[in-house]
């Protein structure tokens, strides 16, 4: 009983939660999926994780890192944490990810 590839606990440390906004919606209509990542993960790391746990094939993954906003609040100034995002495009006629479902 060989699976494609084991899901292990790492890649849930690679893919945190999908990032669901307008634009991350439109970009689902050209096959793509857009993820909240670790800082620290690669492409390669990310690709792999997203196969494991999805069971699809990916054709790319494109990554950006969201620096953090200055903000105030009761007049103080903070910054909010930095966020790396991951743009995963699928391989045509690959499973379709319904990031509705949650991980």
């Amino acid at each position: 009983m060989a699976k494609k590839q084991d899901i292990d606990a790492r890649h849930y440390d690679v893919v945190l939660a999908p990032h669901i906004t307008e634009k991350a919606t439109l970009l689902s209509e050209h096959n793509a999926v857009v993820f909240k990542v670790a800082g620290d993960a690669t492409k390669p790391q990310i690709r792999e994780a997203v196969e494991a746990i999805f069971d699809t094939k990916v054709k790319k993954v494109n990554t950006v890192v969201q620096k953090g906003k200055v903000k105030r609040w009761k007049g103080k100034p903070y910054r909010r944490n930095d966020v790396k995002k991951a743009v995963v495009t699928l391989v045509e006629g690959a499973n379709p990810i319904d990031v509705t479902s949650g991980i």
